[in-house]
Parts: structure tokens; C-alpha cells; sequence
């Protein structure tokens, strides 16, 4: 059996306050052990339903910045106080990963801040054409967002874990499509990756495990049954016919 980085989560319930927020979002109250036993598993569901939470925990778990960046970024720019990754059990396998990155695309441009912020501090050791070398040779402020983005990606190694929050707030279907195939590539050379996710195109990888959140807990489902790829397949199959219904129930509720 193949071994992956992290193998399962759960919350320790005991170790939160009674009447703290978390406890109000059905998914999680409804949380046993949550196992990982494919090289991609996504968090798909509504907004709301838990996924970037989850995710957010389990970085933490794992010594990751709650806002992102690799295990040696130290920063904050919003207290958010105490959250669910102090009480969030991850077992581990028995391999450590020789790379980690925690991507949350809110906040993607503080990490870019700082990793000019530790480029100063490294000056001294190594020179800026070889710093910049690992991103296409531009500083990531110096790209657009999704340009950046897909730059950082395509720096990082294939043996690794990548937890993402989020990933196609930053990019176009056609970068998209690019990160879904070189995220597949990098997991079957042994990198692990945990996505929450709204895109029909990313959650389409192959071989992935794709759990779903709502009001009954989390669960795992089928591509097809995502509310990304049902949605996305009735707008196409009938865009004027779906507006028009839509348009008219507004102005019914008006």
C-alpha cells in the first residue's frame, strides 16, 4: 500500500471552548476520522460548508503560516485567534516531506510580500537572478496573479505535500487545465495534494478523491455528482434558458 505524507485527520473536540463558532458548521460537528488514501483529494461543496476551515486546521497541524507559504514563513497580518488546527489530530506517515506548501489564494499576495521580505535577508548568500531563477526569473509581484501562481507551482518539487485553498481564483480555464495536468504529473511521482475546490476543470483529475460538504457531514462523491460539474453542465447544455428562468424569479422576489 502506497504511503502518503498525511493519512488522517480528526478533531479533538474536547480541546475547543463549548460555544466556539466552529461548532456551528454541520460538516465539521459531524467529523469522525477523516482519511486521505489517494495522492489528490479534493474538498468540494457550498461556501460555508466547512472546506476552507478544514484545510486552514490541518496546515496548522502540520506547522504551516495559517495564511500560507511554506513552513519557514512566519508571519501575520490579521489575528484571527484561536482556530481549528490546536485541536486537529493529523496522523502522519512515516515519510516526511522533503518539500511542503500551503497555498491560500486570499492571501497569496501577502506570501509573495514576504518571500521578497526573506529575498533581502538572503542577499548576502545568494544573488537575485538566482533567487528569482525559481520563478520564471521575475519577482511573483512583478507578475500577474495567475502568472505567479503557476510560476511558484512550477518551482516546487515533486516529492511533496501541497495543501490549496482555492487554487482557481487565480487562474484562467486554459492555466487551469495546465495546474490539473502538472498537479497529476507531481502526484504520481509521490506528491500529495489536499484542494478545496470549486472548479469543474480541476476537480475532473483522474484518480482523485473528491469529499463532499454540506448540512449531512462530508462524504465521498463522484465527479459527476459535485454541484461544480451539475451546475456547470446545465448552464451549458441551456445558458438562455437558465438566465431567463433565473432573471424571472428575481424579479417574481422583487
Amino acid at each position: 500500500m502506497e504511503e502518503r505524507y498525511i493519512r488522517s485527520a480528526e478533531i479533538l473536540w474536547d480541546q475547543l471552548p463549548g460555544d466556539i463558532w466552529l461548532r456551528g458548521i454541520p460538516a465539521l460537528r459531524s467529523l469522525g476520522r477523516l482519511r486521505f488514501d489517494r495522492n489528490i483529494t479534493f474538498f468540494a461543496g457550498e461556501n460555508g460548508t466547512g472546506k476552507s476551515t478544514l484545510l486552514e486546521g490541518i496546515a496548522v497541524a502540520c506547522g504551516f503560516n495559517p495564511e500560507g507559504g511554506t513552513i519557514h514563513y512566519h508571519f501575520s497580518t490579521f489575528d484571527e485567534g484561536a482556530g481549528l488546527g490546536q485541536a486537529l489530530q493529523v496522523s502522519r506517515g512515516y515519510k516526511r516531506p522533503p518539500f511542503g506548501y500551503f497555498f491560500r489564494a486570499e492571501s497569496f499576495f501577502n506570501v509573495a510580500s514576504q518571500a521578497e521580505v526573506y529575498r533581502h535577508r538572503s542577499l548576502g548568500e545568494i544573488s537575485k537572478e538566482v533567487y528569482y531563477a525559481r520563478y520564471g526569473g521575475h519577482a511573483l509581484h512583478e507578475q500577474s496573479h495567475g502568472e505567479s501562481f503557476l510560476a511558484w507551482f512550477q518551482s516546487c518539487s515533486d516529492q511533496g505535500l501541497y495543501l490549496m485553498d482555492e487554487p482557481e481564483a487565480a487562474l484562467s480555464p486554459q492555466r487551469q487545465l495546465a495546474l490539473l495536468v502538472q498537479m497529476v504529473r507531481m502526484a504520481h511521482s509521490g506528491a500529495q495534494f489536499i484542494v478545496a475546490s470549486h472548479s469543474p476543470i480541476l476537480l475532473g483529475a483522474p484518480d482523485a478523491a473528491i469529499l463532499n460538504f454540506d448540512d449531512q457531514g462530508i462524504h465521498p462523491c463522484t465527479y459527476e455528482e459535485t454541484g461544480s460539474y451539475q451546475l456547470t453542465r446545465l448552464f451549458l447544455d441551456g445558458k438562455d434558458r437558465l438566465i431567463r428562468q433565473l432573471l424571472q424569479e428575481d424579479e417574481e422576489e422583487a
